[in-house]
């Protein structure tokens, strides 16, 4: 890691912005300090950076879109926060939550400027303010982290972003290293404090080389811009209700189609044969095994495949991890999705409690974004392990579920394949599920049963039948609200299943924004208490 980051904060605009619109919105500042030492510091700065604080502020575009933009200058006392550069920090978040403005917040500092002592240090309780009344308005926040980051503007407006980028290789964190080991006596190891390490750990959303970043920004601001008007109906002239065409029909709970048909000027699509219905749903064996093959599409793949805008996120355990995170649109609607991806034969992929917290941390990202929230279950289960045990994973499944049950922004939940134990149960509670034909929901692995069942695994096919855990048997219990078929199984047509799924996904979407708040809370609270009713033949409440 460096001493600092190589790109001047004007020479960083120069990459973001488009050519030519960029707006300063910088002023005088007050008068000059009285210490000739520090007067003399200050001049030296002007003088090398070209800038007269350590701070540039403006707005530009970014891919035709307006933001306001503030960029730390490293090389103006090493991008410190003074009584005047938070003074113009928060004069540019004020104006930007003024007029509505998507704000994008680029630090690069050691902190605190020593100079000016505790009135400097307090400045970081302004910033934060006009932060948060910025995010409170509803509107987007966002920031990279360069190299380095460190002290009160670490622990502050830095990290505020409702979606926190870094530099590669960049220096974050509380304390300095000299000044770690100064104050405890010993060093401090080098990786703590990096970018990529604390990316694997959910605290930044992703490492982002700066040549990089202005795409990731254009795709990060076109979701967050279509989530303000994600109620709307779409240009194309798509329906809102479930009544789009997605080729062969999904079915609903009844077994009976959805009615694509219905939409004016869609095409039956006849070289298809028709879903199952509940006189021929999949062996719930064979499809458990289904499930596990490993060249079935996971979600990785389904977001690759329907995704007209995908920024992805880093989660716990990296890119390799159980977790994926990202800011998509799905057939036209944005949406928050956190999904699991599918273990593979070489690869395990164990959801950990770091995942589970990870997940609540992004519900309450799409709620403060004002997007829909989708989950995506497709696991083996959650971590088992003592490690699991002691960070308390079964813990975490209980707040991921009332976080979810509780979340204000629409839910829906796609169960894509396998869904084992608590780690898929944490991402169900939703206002409407979708499955795939395949997919299936157990308390255990079909093994794990026999196991409590009969002493041994060699009644798992046996239990998988007799236990419910089919697609269209959580249909019948209320828990799926539509089954998107496998024709005749996702492994065997990735492409069209997964084009077959975002539809399914985006008509979904589309009709859950549409309803009022209220409607939509009631119905969520009202679909959990009547759950497993059907079964049980108990009467639903009214």
């Amino acid at each position: 890691m460096g001493t600092g980051t190589s790109l001047t904060a004007r020479q960083l605009l120069g990459l973001l912005v488009d050519p030519g619109t960029f707006t300063s919105w910088d002023e005088p500042l007050g008068p000059e300090p009285a210490e000739a030492g520090y007067r003399a510091a200050l001049a030296r700065a002007r003088e090398r950076t070209g800038t007269d604080e350590a701070v540039v502020t403006g707005t530009g575009r970014i891919g035709g879109r307006a933001v306001a933009l503030v960029a730390s200058e490293f090389g103006f006392l090493g991008g410190s926060i003074g009584v005047a550069t938070a003074e113009r920090i928060t004069r540019a978040v004020e104006r930007a939550t003024a007029g509505r403005l998507p704000l994008v917040a680029l630090p690069v500092s050691g902190g605190t400027r020593m100079q000016e002592g505790s009135a400097a240090f307090l400045c970081m309780l302004r910033i934060t303010a006009a932060v948060q009344a910025h995010r409170a308005a509803g509107l987007p926040y966002l920031t990279y982290l360069r190299n380095p980051t460190m002290g009160g503007v670490f622990a502050s407006w830095g990290t505020l972003g409702q979606l926190v980028f870094a530099e590669p290789g960049a220096r974050l964190g509380f304390l300095g290293p000299r000044v770690y080991e100064e104050l405890r006596g010993v060093e401090l190891p080098a990786d703590v404090q990096r970018a990529e390490t604390l990316a694997a750990r959910g605290l930044v959303d992703a490492v982002v080389p700066p040549e990089e970043l202005r795409e990731v920004l254009r795709r990060a601001l076109a979701v967050l811009a279509l989530g303000a008007t994600t109620a709307e109906p779409r240009a194309d002239g798509l329906d809102l209700g479930l009544d789009l065409d997605l080729g062969p029909e999904p079915t609903t709970a009844s077994g009976a189609g959805t009615g694509s048909d219905s939409r004016s000027g869609s095409e039956p699509t006849a070289a298809e044969p028709p879903p199952a219905g509940p006189g021929t749903r999949p062996d719930a064996w064979e499809a458990v095994r289904s499930t596990r093959r490993p060249d079935r599409p996971g979600t990785r793949e389904l977001l690759r495949r329907t995704a007209e805008e995908l920024v992805l996120l880093d989660s716990p355990g990296g890119r390799d991890g159980a977790l994926v995170r990202a800011l998509a649109v799905l057939h036209g609607r944005p949406a928050l999705v956190i999904g699991q991806q599918r273990q593979e034969p070489d690869r395990e992929r164990p959801f950990t409690a770091g995942d589970l917290r990870a997940v609540r941390r992004s519900a309450r990202l799409a709620e403060q974004l004002g997007l829909p929230l989708v989950t995506v279950v497709d696991t083996a289960g959650a971590e088992l392990s003592a490690q699991a045990e002691l960070d308390g994973i079964a813990v975490e499944i209980a707040h991921c579920l009332t976080t979810l049950l509780a979340l204000r922004t629409p839910v829906l939940a796609v169960l894509l394949g396998q869904g084992s134990g608590g780690g898929a149960l944490a991402l169900l509670p939703a206002d409407r599920v979708l499955a795939a034909e395949r997919a299936w929901l157990a308390p255990l692995p079909p093994e794990g049963a026999s196991a409590i069942v009969h002493r041994d695994g060699a009644h798992a096919a046996e239990l998988a039948r007799s236990q419910g855990i089919g697609a269209y048997d959580l249909a019948d219990v209320g828990l799926v609200d539509v089954v998107v078929p496998e024709l005749p199984d996702a492994a065997e047509e990735s492409a069209a299943f997964c084009e077959r799924l975002g539809r399914a996904v985006g008509t979904a979407l589309g009709a859950l924004t549409a309803l009022p708040e209220a409607e939509r809370l009631a119905a969520r609270a009202g679909r959990h208490r009547r759950l497993g009713d059907a079964l049980a033949g108990r009467t639903p409440l009214a």
